[in-house]
């Protein structure tokens, strides 16, 4: 494994590293952060009170997770503090905190997690899985994105970008085990951006692709039990 990236030194570029990246499917970087929420908000019922996005970097996803779940109280959490400033420079009204295990801000009704597990070293993810089953109260919405690691040119994005240079991709088996092991029940496992926004006519098929291993990432939905 290479030494674990310092997202700090990246925190200034991180938008245009992920359009250079991913520019060939959009152009936009917020079209992923947009794209993700609208997924989880097809399978989560209103009304959501409280939410935890794990992992939240500089806070791309926290203003489209405010839309799509009105009145909701958003944090979000990082172990990188340059984008946890970031995060609360650009997104004012929400709350943005360091991660750390001694961290108490309560329980969640949703905790949404993006593109963070493959930056966890392995032997740590059942930890960090559990910690997160910890802030979720009865009853509560797990919603978990990685890049699906059978997708070849998801594989090569990942291989170029410089703050994925840690990164272990992990499979959607091994991610559900992670949930199970932590105490969730599994409700669904999903392939996701099949086709890019220029070709929206077409997105409707997506939804008919979900069982298929060629989407650039997956998502997996879990509960808590009550």
């Amino acid at each position: 494994m290479s030494q674990k990236v310092d997202f700090d030194a990246y925190t200034a570029d991180y938008n245009r590293l992920l359009r250079e990246g991913t520019g060939f499917f959009s152009s936009s970087e917020t079209y992923f952060a947009s794209y993700k929420v609208e997924q989880v908000r097809r399978v989560i019922p209103l009304p959501v009170k409280r939410i935890l996005e794990f992992g939240c970097g500089i806070g791309r996803n926290v203003p489209f997770l405010a839309a799509a779940f009105p009145g909701a109280e958003i944090l979000g959490t990082d172990v990188s503090p340059a984008s946890i400033e970031q995060a609360r420079q650009e997104n004012p009204g929400h709350a943005f905190h360091v991660e750390s295990e001694l961290l108490d801000i309560g329980t969640f009704d949703l905790v949404f997690v993006a593109g963070v597990f493959h930056h966890i070293a392995p032997a740590e993810r059942p930890d960090i899985m559990a910690l997160i089953a910890r802030r979720l109260a009865p009853n509560a919405h797990l919603c978990v994105f990685e890049h699906n690691p059978y997708n070849p040119v998801t594989r090569r994005i990942v291989s170029n970008c410089p703050y994925d240079a840690d990164a272990i991709l992990l499979n959607p088996s091994e991610l559900a085990a992670l949930m199970k092991a932590a105490g969730f029940d599994v409700l669904a496992k999903r392939y996701c951006l099949f086709v890019p926004p220029r070709l929206a006519a077409l997105r409707h098929v997506e939804r008919a692709l979900t069982w298929l291993p060629l989407g650039g990432q997956y998502w997996i939905h879990a509960t808590t039990r009550a």
